[in-house]
């Protein structure tokens, strides 16, 4: 299975941010699309970074409430680790463990088309393992 099979099950939209909107703003934007990350995309359109609701606590804890009013720019991950459509997904599954990721964007032509989750990756991955499953009983009762 493949990143574009799960964007054709799960849609490409993909909620983001520019960098000079608040921390406040994200949250906002956060709970809005019920997301843990959005994309961090400049005024052409290219990705230039990632912001989670993890990179927020994070830096709570050192800044403060002062945080709410600084720019996303000040907290996103950047440079953004990116896979492909084309890319598999058992080895994507295993570079977002090692990793820590929760989130990763995919780009194709270096244009944003979509952003997998690491529940994303679980779910196709149980989706295979039942279809499998159903195969192999299958194969099983036609043998009998």
């Amino acid at each position: 299975m493949r990143v574009a099979d799960v964007l054709r099950t799960k849609g490409s939209e993909v909620a983001s941010v520019p960098p000079q909107v608040s921390v406040t703003g994200l949250l906002e934007d956060l709970a809005r699309y019920n997301v843990g990350a959005l994309v961090v995309v400049d005024e052409k359109g290219t990705l230039v970074g990632i912001v989670s609701e993890r990179d927020v606590v994070r830096r709570l804890d050192e800044r403060g409430a002062e945080l709410l009013t600084v720019p996303v720019s000040e907290i996103m991950t950047s440079p953004v680790v990116t896979c492909e459509p084309g890319d598999g997904i058992d080895g994507l599954a295993q570079t977002m463990t090692e990793r820590r990721m929760r989130h990763m964007p995919v780009l194709e032509d270096g244009r944003l088309v979509g952003i997998v989750s690491i529940g994303d990756i679980v779910k196709s991955r149980i989706e295979q393992l039942e279809s499998d499953r159903e195969q192999l009983e299958s194969y099983i009762a036609q043998g009998s």
